[in-house]
C-alpha cells in the first residue's frame, strides 16, 4: 500500500482532469489523510468551477456587442497620486478567451496582477498604452492608448466614462472593471505598467518612497515633499 505522502505527491503533480481517475483509485482507502486529501481536491474543483462562472458573468457586455466586431476594454490608473503619470490601457481580447481571475486591479494582489499581466500580454489580440501628466490627462491617455492598438476596434467598453474626440462607438459601464473582462484586463495592464514605472522613478528619487506609495500621498511622501520639494514628475495642479 502506498504511503499518504506518496499519494499526496501523486495528486500534487496531477492536473484536475486526472482527479476522477485518482478518486476512483483511492475511493476505498479509509485513512483519514487520504480522505482529507480527496476532500481538498473536491474543494479545489468547486472553486475553479465557481471562478469559471464568475468570469462568464463578466462577459455579459462582450457577448452583447461581439457581433459588431472587435471589442476594446479601456481603463486608467493614476488620477489620484501627487506624482507620476496617468496611465491608460486599451485591450482587445480574443472572443474565445478563457482567462480566469480577471477583476478590478484594486481587488487583486500585486503578485496576481503581475501573473495576469503576462497572460494578458501573451493572449490579447492587441494592447495599447497611453501616458499623460497634463490637465485632462485621463482622456488624453485613453486616446493615446486606443491609437496604439494594432487592430482598430469596432466598440470601446469604458470604465464609466465617455472619451471625447473619439469616433468609435463607446459603451460606458459603471464599475466596468468588475463587470467586463475586457475592462478588467485593461485595468490590470494599466496598473502593472504604472507600478513598474513608479518603481523605476524610485531609483531616481529614492527619498519619496515611490516604490511603495506609487506617488500617492503617503506620510513618507508628504514629509519628503516638505523637506526636498517637488520633483519633475510631481503635478503642479
Amino acid at each position: 500500500m502506498k504511503t499518504i505522502a506518496e499519494i499526496k505527491a501523486e495528486f500534487a503533480v496531477a492536473d484536475m482532469h486526472s482527479y476522477p481517475a485518482l478518486y476512483e483509485m483511492y475511493k476505498e482507502d479509509t485513512r483519514s489523510g487520504v480522505k482529507k486529501l480527496i476532500e481538498q481536491c473536491h474543494r479545489k474543483e468547486a472553486a475553479l468551477e465557481a471562478e469559471k462562472q464568475r468570469t462568464e458573468k463578466m462577459k455579459e457586455y462582450e457577448h452583447k456587442y461581439e457581433h459588431l466586431g472587435y471589442l476594446c476594454g479601456i481603463d486608467e490608473v493614476g488620477r489620484g497620486p501627487l506624482a507620476g503619470p496617468v496611465v491608460a490601457c486599451a485591450v482587445i481580447l480574443p472572443k474565445d478567451n478563457q482567462i480566469l481571475y480577471l477583476n478590478d486591479s484594486k481587488k487583486l494582489s500585486a503578485s496576481k496582477r503581475e501573473e495576469l499581466y503576462d497572460v494578458i500580454m501573451r493572449e490579447a489580440v492587441s494592447v495599447g498604452i497611453g501616458m499623460r501628466s497634463i490637465l485632462q490627462a485621463t482622456y488624453e491617455a485613453m486616446r493615446e492608448a486606443v491609437s496604439k492598438l494594432d487592430v482598430m476596434p469596432q466598440v470601446l467598453l469604458n470604465d464609466a466614462v465617455t472619451i471625447p474626440q473619439i469616433t468609435i462607438p463607446q459603451v460606458p459601464i459603471i464599475k466596468g472593471d468588475a463587470k467586463s473582462v475586457s475592462i478588467a484586463a485593461a485595468s490590470i495592464v494599466a496598473k502593472v505598467t504604472r507600478d513598474r514605472l513608479m518603481e523605476e522613478y524610485d531609483k531616481v528619487f529614492p527619498e519619496y518612497g515611490f516604490a511603495s506609495n506609487k506617488g500617492y500621498g503617503a506620510a513618507v511622501h508628504i514629509e519628503a515633499l516638505k523637506k526636498y520639494g517637488p520633483t519633475p514628475i510631481h503635478r503642479k495642479t
